[in-house]
């Protein structure tokens, strides 16, 4: 990141009386080891498990008859099974591991509560092993994103609960007066997540407020959930890795509160067309359309930051990751205001136009970015590199090529579907053979991301397990020119810090 601000942004310095070792650095890296190596392999292990699901479901638009005898692997029950592991365990712990560290480094301490985090982990796994075979078991909850059954919720909840409280300990023993942009994403999100999950478990919801409520809490979950750690992220490693300050500290202030004033308001545009009453869903569309303002400031922010270091993308896999996630964050929120207008919902509304617009908010945003995320912090917090930079560039093309296609295929597709459903000409098997080769590139480009998990999951075990003989430095793509990094950014420990730059001694 750099916890580097702008020229205007004050200076961050220990409060007066505090105790701050000169390797503070590694103190605070080795005090979130245990919880970070827990959340982040347990999202891993869930993101295999999530991606299994997801290609047997596209699959079967391709072989409709296929496992049908099994009705656990029917496609009504793997659907949604691949979702809930997707965002409550891959996407959502790993936005917690990644935070945990992110947290403590601009905190400028050690963690507190270890132990509620391993505690916490522990519970949420258990929680989405309970989620994960309710659903293919067939105790499926009738509401979008929340379709475990509540046994699971009654153990994932208390989790995120657990991990609040270590954060709040963690936060109270600082060492830093000023909080960077990124603490302040983090801590919204702790306190917008827990709150989204227990309201939406409450039993006061029937009939068209339930939907309401539904499309609430299933569009937030993304804005006010995974999308502010991604953020965070991006605040961080974006200005770390290229060693200099983010463009303007006062424009992701901005950035912020408007995310925080307007998103909330977004999620029920989704009920166009829908029984909700007129003016909640005409509300909903001019919130969505005003989140044009955050994305904009957001996206000059980062590019701006980035500007004249380009060619670092050449060498870094946190920056190429990362500066994917970010780009694709402009994308799917300028789309999403679109897709809020009743003329284009008409358009798009049930079509796969709006499972191509999920997959570029979830992956080509916030997982890039926390593939990027996790490439800066194992190797700081296991005190060893990784292993194999060409693994990492084919992880690297296979997910970023096969998100490409994927989304492209699904919208170009869901908008020719749309229009045909529009037509009344159009007979409906007409409009299904036409759709058909748009899957078959969905299904290809599910595979090609599925290898990349794959290939993620090995680099993740070899690192954990630190196999092999110790590497000689930082994993970088190319051979790095002398004075590329000039900072302690880069991706690895090998370059050595430059006082007068070091985005750690500012926040």
């Amino acid at each position: 990141m750099s916890d580097a601000s702008s020229e205007s942004a004050p200076q961050s310095s220990p409060p007066a009386g505090s105790s701050l070792p000169a390797n503070w650095r590694r103190v605070v890296d080795e005090s979130t080891r245990g919880p970070v190596v827990a959340f982040i392999a347990s999202a891993t292990a869930w993101l295999l498990i999530g991606s299994l699901l997801a290609l047997i479901a596209s699959f079967k638009f391709q072989f409709p008859d296929w496992w049908v005898q099994q009705s656990w692997l029917t496609f009504g029950r793997v659907r949604p099974a691949h979702l809930n592991t997707v965002i409550y365990g891959w996407i959502s712990m790993a936005g917690v591991g990644i935070s945990i560290w992110l947290w403590a480094r601009l905190l400028k301490t050690r963690l507190r509560g270890q132990w509620l985090l391993l505690l916490s982990v522990g519970l949420w796994n258990v929680g989405m092993v309970v989620g994960t075979i309710g659903i293919l078991a067939g105790y499926s909850r009738a509401i979008e994103w929340v379709e475990m059954p509540l046994a699971a919720f009654a153990l994932i909840v208390p989790a995120l609960l657990l991990a609040v409280v270590a954060f709040i300990r963690t936060l109270w023993q600082r060492h830093v007066q000023h909080l960077y942009i990124s603490v302040w994403y983090i801590g919204a999100s702790l306190l917008w997540g827990p709150f989204l999950v227990i309201a939406i478990l409450l039993p006061i919801y029937s009939g068209i407020p339930e939907a309401t409520a539904n499309w609430w809490y299933a569009h937030n979950i993304l804005g006010l959930w995974i999308t502010p750690p991604a953020l965070a992220a991006a605040y961080y490693f974006i200005p770390k890795v290229i060693g200099r300050p983010v463009h303007s500290y006062h424009l992701s202030y901005l950035g912020f509160w408007t995310l925080a004033l307007f998103y909330n308001w977004a999620g029920v545009h989704h009920l166009v067309g829908g029984p909700a009453p007129q003016w909640v869903v005409t509300v909903s569309i001019a919130f969505s359309a005003m989140m044009i303002v955050p994305v904009i400031v957001v996206a000059v922010n980062h590019h701006l930051t980035v500007v004249g270091h380009f060619k670092k993308l050449l060498y870094s896999p946190t920056l190429r990751f990362v500066v994917f996630g970010a780009m694709s964050y402009t994308v799917v929120s300028l789309q999403g205001s679109l897709q809020s207008f009743r003329y284009w919902q008409e358009v798009t509304h049930f079509t796969h136009y709006t499972i191509a617009h999920s997959h570029l908010g979830v992956y080509a945003f916030a997982t890039m970015i926390a593939f990027g995320s996790i490439y800066y912090i194992m190797p700081r917090v296991v005190d060893w590199e990784w292993s194999s930079p060409r693994l990492i560039s084919l992880h690297f093309w296979s997910t970023g090529l096969g998100v490409g296609a994927y989304v492209t295929a699904l919208t170009i597709g869901g908008v020719i579907q749309g229009l045909q459903l529009l037509d009344p000409d159009v007979s409906f098997l007409t409009i299904v053979e036409d759709t058909k080769p748009w899957l078959v590139v969905r299904s290809v480009s599910g595979t090609l991301m599925t290898i990349g998990h794959f290939v993620f999951a090995y680099l993740l075990a070899r690192i954990l397990l630190q196999s092999g003989a110790r590497p000689d430095g930082p994993a970088y793509f190319h051979p790095v020119p002398e004075g590329t990094f000039d900072t302690t950014g880069g991706d690895g420990r090998g370059s050595a810090p430059t006082p007068a730059l070091d985005p750690e001694s500012t926040s």
